[in-house]
């Protein structure tokens, strides 16, 4: 009995300790709201200011590295920042691996408008740290893939079939904050915006809950982190919005990371006939390896290259994808699908406040034009599978890794995308 007393004692004066760092009121840094309570030792009663709810009390900010870019055509910062911990229906992941992705040069060269500073990245993998208020679907420790599509499974394109950019998807949103419209991050005193709700070029992010989704323990971070994007949103590119059929003829603008998936996707389609297009002839090898059929440089044809494709097939392919991001490789993809029943596919991120001009012409005789984000999967539902089939070896994922560098050297990874000479660079942490 006096072992039990000493305990709750001990207890005690830990408790009023930790919790005189904290003042009476709101206590911002720590983004907990703060009840009078009254705690019960023995017969005694303490009344004493403390967070509320009392489970999530010893959750605190953490402080680790992270790359900020604090501005446009700037290199990224190796900072120290603090990340808040997670309010209700967030989680807050340790990161262990992260992919650089084309997206995110987009932003740091401005054609993607976002708010400085920022914390960019979003394909990555990493294991809970911690979880807010009402968090159901995950806990500390499990693997996880941050989603920067998420689903609330509650929306109408949650629940439609053909849908899957969730209402609460941040896409598009140049505010950079979390829901209730504050950041989770700082450094140097400055709050640091978010990223496409997921923002993992850091050791620990926080996210919401339904931007996260568990996976195979066992699954390797360093591999499957590109599942978190690059390879999904080019596999189902293929499989899940243009539905490519067996027999049929495809043609794929653009051979970095996402346009390899999308051959990918075509071959396990089962399509006959697969042409590669880009205008770096060094890639064509690793095309042809996961599955295209021809390569074609665009330079070496003094033809459009849509009159090109055409003059390949007879009356162009049955589905084309750009992978590019260019509205001129846009409106020559349409052009090089059948003129009656092709689809074409826009898979790049389009340039901000740009405008695409084209012949109508193309749409009325019959071509179908769509937009795919994630490849048209719903990110909670299909990415443990993916995750599943990759460990079973239905798909490889290796030959998109060219490149494993520290975190340290993001810069150096930023800088062999721009130069061509990587297809997926993976930072570890």
């Amino acid at each position: 009995m006096y072992i039990q007393l000493l305990w709750y004692w001990l207890c005690f004066l830990f408790t009023c300790f930790f919790l005189s760092s904290f003042p009476p009121t709101q206590d911002t840094s720590r983004n907990f709201a703060c009840r009078n309570v009254r705690i019960c030792l023995g017969v005694a009663t303490f009344p004493v200011q403390v967070p509320f709810p009392f489970p999530l009390l010893f959750l605190q900010v953490i402080k680790c590295k992270a790359a900020v870019l604090w501005e446009a055509n700037k290199p990224f910062s190796i900072e120290d920042v603090e990340v808040a911990p997670p309010k209700a229906h967030e989680v807050r992941i340790k990161i262990l691996a992260t992919g650089i992705c084309r997206s995110d040069d987009h932003v740091v060269t401005g054609s993607l408008v976002m708010p400085f500073p920022i914390i960019l990245g979003h394909e990555a993998a990493g294991v809970v740290e911690s979880v807010g208020e009402g968090v159901t679907s995950l806990k500390p420790g499990d693997k996880v893939i941050p989603l920067f599509v998420p689903q609330c499974g509650e929306c109408s394109a949650c629940l439609n079939s053909k849908g899957n950019m969730c209402i609460k998807n941040d896409i598009g949103a140049a505010a950079g904050l979390m829901a209730d419209g504050t950041t989770r991050f700082t450094c140097k005193g400055k709050p640091i915006h978010h990223f496409i709700g997921t923002s993992t070029f850091t050791e620990y992010t926080v996210v919401h809950e339904t931007a996260a989704v568990k996976i195979d323990s066992a699954a390797p971070p360093e591999k499957i982190c590109l599942i978190g994007c690059g390879f999904s949103t080019g596999y189902g590119a293929a499989l899940q919005t243009a539905k490519v059929e067996a027999g049929s003829t495809c043609a794929v603008f653009g051979l970095g990371g996402v346009g390899l998936s999308v051959i990918m996707g075509c071959k396990a389609a089962g399509a006959s006939r697969i042409i590669a297009v880009d205008i770096n002839s060094d890639k064509f090898a690793k095309a042809k390896e996961l599955g295209a059929t021809d390569c074609i440089n665009p330079k070496d044809h003094k033809e459009p290259i849509h009159k090109v494709l055409i003059g390949m097939t007879g009356y162009g392919v049955d589905y084309s994808f750009e992978v590019i991001g260019r509205i001129e490789t846009m409106v020559a993809a349409l052009a090089s699908c059948h003129y009656n029943y092709g689809v074409s596919v826009i898979v790049g991120v389009p340039p901000a406040a740009q405008n695409i001009t084209f012949d109508p012409m193309l749409l009325f005789s019959g071509r179908t034009w769509k937009g795919s984000v994630f490849g048209g999967w719903k990110s909670k539902d299909s990415v443990p599978k993916l995750v599943a089939d990759y460990m079973k070896k239905k798909f490889v994922l290796d030959p998109l890794i060219t490149h494993t560098l520290p975190f340290s050297k993001i810069n150096e990874g930023f800088d062999l995308l721009r130069a061509g000479k990587s297809i997926r660079s993976v930072l570890t942490f």
